[in-house]
């Protein structure tokens, strides 16, 4: 099982440039958590959260060492049959606008765009991106 320490690490190689990565305690806390559903290792990994019949994406990173080699696709996929397993109907996420790799991934699986919270995310040059929100039916 991959632990809150690689957690941040990973997430601060894959962020890097990019903005704050989330800290070693911060995933800690998320990890404690009731309905968290964690996968994945030190090169890549995804956390989910399960709340009644509905999934939610909290991060899905890959280490840009080991980018272009299907593992964030698997582990987009084993979490949705895990959710779904546990009587997840649906699960949610979103994604910076620009964050074009990622869009494409969740396009290819199968995510539709529901909603847009504009200005969302703080980039390091001081200006703002939208979060995309998306939604699949699972099962």
């Amino acid at each position: 099982m991959i632990t809150a320490k690689v957690m941040a690490q990973v997430h601060a190689q894959a962020y890097a440039g990019q903005g704050r990565g989330w800290s070693e305690a911060e995933f800690a806390a998320l990890l404690t958590g009731p309905g968290i559903l964690t996968l994945g290792d030190a090169r890549g990994f995804i956390l989910s959260r399960q709340v009644l019949d509905e999934g939610e994406v909290l991060t899905l990173v890959t280490d840009p060492a080991y980018r272009r080699q299907g593992i964030a696709r698997r582990m987009l996929a084993l979490s949705e049959e895990k959710l779904y397993l546990q009587g997840a109907t649906r699960q949610f996420l979103e994604v910076a606008a620009g964050n074009t790799p990622a869009r494409a991934l969740y396009a290819e699986s199968g995510y539709a765009q529901i909603g847009l919270r504009r200005g969302y995310y703080a980039l390091p040059d001081g200006s703002r991106d939208d979060a995309v929100i998306l939604q699949k039916t699972l099962g």
